[in-house]
């Protein structure tokens, strides 16, 4: 098959891509990376090429945060314990879990798309935690690093801001692939800077894909001409931490999920081509027509005809 028929307009006509709605081993980050491992290698054996996990999916979200009353108050002694419980589980980046995953990437030739917690060790933002997304591609290389511009509302207890550095698609063998968190997808001019980097694939991740996110990412897909792949987070409520006397009671009297998934996959023109699909893990396959981008560029593109560059001016900067 040459070339030109395996091409359409700059990228590949077909993509099988993976969603791995399923928990993590919450707060723990090794037996998590395994997990990622293992469900990476099943995405492989149903021919994906690309699997995605949803926001911080390494080592786990801080739901309690929001569920767990008292948590955030001043000098909370078991929330310290939670909050050092994350912070010694999660990742530095590049570090022994991002060299696994690119392994596994490289050797199993797919691509991987992952929300981790992030430490800084040393050098500047040492001691800060951030809400990263890391992006692999077929061949084992970290091929882009995002972390999260603004942490929401309770989020900034734990993460630090991020930059611009990230904000941009990269190539990989389904095409170019890129990725926002939760809440930037209200973020015009962050989405206009993905939108200029002309994405094929888009990883949208969040903890629940509830009916507001779903809103978000459908009209995501339909702005960028794109595919959106909605990534929602299982925790069951027994994962709550121990630690946080609230949690105990929650977990007695409450049902079973915390976070439910929601995950989705969503064309170019804002239709659903996978429901969402709540309240179990399932590792999600969906087949793409790339083609599809190419039809509905007629009608709408946001960094071309629609850009009008006479009239307005946009720039991204890499850092503050």
């Amino acid at each position: 098959m040459t070339e030109k028929t395996e091409q359409s307009a700059g990228h590949p006509k077909h993509a099988r891509v993976a969603i791995a709605q399923s928990a993590p081993v919450y707060l723990d980050k090794q037996a998590s990376l395994a997990k990622a491992l293992d469900l990476v290698r099943q995405a492989a054996r149903r021919s994906a090429q690309l699997i995605a996990f949803g926001e911080t999916w390494l080592p786990g979200y801080p739901a309690w945060l929001d569920v767990c009353p008292g948590a955030a108050l001043w000098e909370n002694a078991p929330a310290k314990d939670v909050f050092a419980r994350l912070r010694n589980n999660s990742i530095t980046v590049p570090g022994e879990e991002v060299h696994a995953l690119g392994e596994a990437a490289r050797t199993l030739k797919i691509a991987i798309v992952i929300g981790v917690n992030e430490r800084v060790d040393a050098g500047p933002g040492n001691g800060t935690l951030y809400n990263s997304l890391l992006t692999i591609s077929e061949d084992g290389r970290l091929r882009n690093h995002h972390r999260k511009l603004v942490p929401t509302y309770t989020e900034r207890l734990v993460w630090g801001n991020g930059d611009g550095r990230g904000l941009e698609a990269v190539p990989t063998s389904v095409g170019r692939v890129g990725g926002l968190i939760c809440w930037e997808h209200w973020m015009p001019l962050a989405r206009m800077a993905m939108h200029n980097s002309g994405e094929h694939i888009h990883v949208a991740v969040w903890p629940t894909v509830h009916e507001l996110h779903q809103l978000a990412s459908r009209h995501y897909a339909f702005e960028g001409r794109c595919f959106v792949l909605a990534v929602g987070l299982m925790m069951p409520t027994a994962d709550l931490p121990r630690e946080l006397h609230d949690a105990v009671k929650l977990a007695a009297g409450h049902g079973q999920w915390v976070e439910r998934g929601g995950s989705a996959v969503i064309g170019p023109d804002s239709n659903y081509i996978v429901h969402p699909v709540f309240d179990r893990d399932e590792l999600i396959i969906a087949d793409l027509d790339l083609t599809d981008i190419d039809r509905e560029t007629m009608t709408l593109d946001v960094s071309g005809h629609y850009a009008r560059p006479d009239v307005f001016r946009f720039e991204k900067k890499e850092s503050v």
